[in-house]
């Protein structure tokens, strides 16, 4: 694998430079909260971040995206189909964690049976450019609970590692590798191999915060009429946040949208929290209530997406636990289900 060693100083002017050349993507203060945003040619990514507020599956799987135009005309109904090609992009400063929920995604929209082509298209016209976690972000981390790693360069073409000598840049995939040039030609060396699994045991271990997250598929396929299910919805207010912060969920809904003989086609997030969510046509709703909604939440993370794709949907970033305004914690429901 490829190496550049690169000064602490200079990533910021590598971003900008990329952003002279593509659409760049990169975490940048607005308010309170740390969002991905476009760069412009004169800005520059927030270093030494934690982790960001919004995961940056919006550059993958937008909050509202344009599906379809359509027109009515003297000869009938006139189609278009939105926008999917996008121009060369790259997603600079990804931590580990958000870096895999890609993959997961990836399981669910780009199937063989079952292709989304606007998913698809984006993902394909990106890199991915990751920061490893050399010190986790936050305690309530805890993707080494569910197969993460936080140095792991999984799902990143190019991964980025703090070292004493400055960062390493290691080209994982031909996409990164494209992106040689703006990294200087200066290898890492010898010495990075001796540092590297320093640094990955150390992150690793500094992880404190850990769950049975691949323990309790089991005791969910058993449980599903379990009395535990009434206690951990009570103080749920049907807000939305763990579901909208969350790297991996990805709920929506269609709408269509028409003024006069013109209209468009929506994709627009939903959320499996909210009560319309399941309401038939029929006014029918079979998760009538927060006990059921919570239930699938649960049950989708931790079993229906192992079954179908042996994977557990969650990468541990911890911004449900952070977020949540009454403080309904997601290790905690799962370490109770462990004692089930």
């Amino acid at each position: 694998m490829e190496t550049r060693l690169i000064g602490k100083d200079d990533l910021g002017g590598i971003a900008r430079k990329m952003a002279g050349d593509f659409l760049v993507y990169a975490p940048v203060k607005e308010g309170d909260g740390l969002l991905f945003k476009e760069l412009g040619p004169t800005d520059a990514p927030v270093l030494g971040w934690r982790n960001s507020t919004n995961a940056p599956k919006n550059l993958f799987f937008p909050q509202t995206e344009l599906l379809m135009r359509y027109m009515g005309t003297e000869r009938g109904v006139t189609l278009a189909q939105g926008e999917r090609a996008e121009a060369r992009r790259v997603l600079f400063g990804v931590r580990s964690c958000d870096c895999r929920s890609f993959l997961l995604l990836d399981l669910l929209f780009d199937q063989e049976k079952y292709r989304d082509r606007y998913y698809i298209d984006k993902r394909e016209a990106t890199t991915i450019i990751a920061v490893a976690c050399v010190e986790p972000p936050y305690s309530t981390c805890f993707c080494t609970s569910v197969a993460g790693n936080p140095t792991s360069g999984t799902g990143a073409d190019i991964l980025l590692t703090e070292t004493s000598a400055g960062y390493v840049a290691e080209f994982i995939t031909d996409k990164g590798l494209g992106l040689k040039g703006y990294f200087g030609a200066e290898k890492a060396g010898a010495a990075w191999e001796e540092e590297r699994a320093v640094i990955a045991s150390r992150a690793a271990e500094a992880i404190k915060s850990t769950v049975p997250g691949k323990e309790i598929k089991p005791i969910l396929d058993n449980n599903f009429e379990h009395p535990f299910w009434e206690t951990i919805h009570r103080r749920c207010l049907a807000c939305g946040t763990c579901t909208y912060l969350c790297p991996t969920c990805h709920c929506f809904d269609i709408s269509d949208e028409m003024k006069a003989d013109q209209g468009v086609r929506l994709r627009l997030w939903d959320s499996c929290m909210y009560p319309l969510f399941t309401r038939e046509a029929s006014g029918h709703n079979p998760r009538p209530t927060q006990k059921e909604r919570w239930r699938q939440r649960v049950m989708h993370k931790f079993k229906y997406y192992v079954d179908n794709f042996n994977a557990i949907s969650c990468v541990g970033c911890g911004r449900c636990v952070m977020s949540c305004p009454v403080n309904i914690d997601i290790r905690k429901i799962v370490q109770d289900i462990s004692r089930l």
